[in-house]
């Protein structure tokens, strides 16, 4: 590896210097003998070229600006995730190809003309969005509220999709299974976060977030994931929820700008370090 090597930390221009992975991760990469440096995905000034790797983090105003998001992700050469995989995962209709996989996932109904009237609680939300914005989880009896948040989508001509609520999130909320070069990294648990009667979300939430343990079952549905997948991934995160039975179904997989809860699990960062050290290293001249 030259001691040129120098990765790019993708980020935006509303958070200029990152998150606290994005923070650990640059720690982790200097230990690795790389320079590190954060950039805002669209900065006129950048010069992508120069960068050994760019890696993809904390894009987080991508979903009010997909084309061109996507645009940025096709012009950069050393991207990862890469382009291919960005524009696959950054529309949720992913989780079709994923069901047509035999990936066990959240049933879902896509761009209904009413609400679904044999759910007592489900969850409407755009099939391009971040941290639960333009989302709600309504009840039965709130029809009219869920309809006015349905039509708005609609009208707005975005994908809609609904789900039926778990009622089991409320007690075990979501396991993550965070994964580096496709092998297990470690495990984070996200509090529930639609609350009933709370209505439409319209801010970026993550939720708390604490460690785990993953459990076999989880891992097994993990591995189908992201064995539908195909690419380099550096990074994923498959989000997991108990399904009406109690096992685990596919939620969301996040391969494009997901938080890695790096602090949450002591020696994620250099694994992930090592994993793009690997990834910029050339043969001596």
């Amino acid at each position: 590896m030259t001691p040129q090597a120098h990765v790019a930390l993708a980020t935006f221009s509303g958070m200029p210097d990152g998150n606290d992975d994005v923070r650990e991760l640059s720690a982790a990469l200097i230990a690795e003998g790389l320079g590190a440096e954060v950039v805002s995905w669209d900065d006129p000034d950048a010069d992508w070229d120069s960068y050994d790797l760019v890696v993809v983090r904390t894009t987080w105003d991508y979903t009010a600006r997909l084309d061109e998001f996507l645009a940025w992700a096709d012009r950069v050469p050393r991207l990862l995730n890469p382009a291919g995989v960005l524009r696959w995962n950054t529309d949720k209709r992913y989780l079709r190809d994923l069901d047509e996989a035999g990936v066990p996932v959240v049933p879902t109904r896509w761009d209904l003309d009413d609400v679904p009237a044999d759910w007592p609680e489900y969850v409407i939300k755009p099939a391009v969005s971040a941290g639960s914005r333009d989302t709600a989880r309504w009840r039965a009896g709130e029809k009219d509220k869920a309809r006015a948040h349905l039509r708005s989508l609609r009208e707005a001509g975005r994908t809609v999709m609904i789900q039926p609520y778990l009622s089991a999130i409320d007690t075990a909320g979501e396991t993550a299974l965070l994964f580096c070069d496709r092998e297990f990294s470690h495990a984070a648990r996200k509090a529930p976060i639609l609350k009933a009667g709370a209505g439409l979300l319209d801010a970026p939430n993550g939720g708390d977030i604490t460690a785990a343990e993953a459990t076999p079952e989880q891992l097994a549905v993990a591995a189908r994931a992201l064995a539908a997948v195909p690419g380099d991934l550096l990074y994923a995160r498959v989000d997991l929820v108990p399904g009406p039975d109690g096992a685990p179904v596919v939620l969301e997989l996040e391969l494009t700008e997901p938080a890695l809860f790096l602090q949450h699990a002591p020696g994620s960062a250099a694994r992930y370090a090592r994993a793009i050290a690997r990834r910029v290293s050339r043969p001596s001249a």
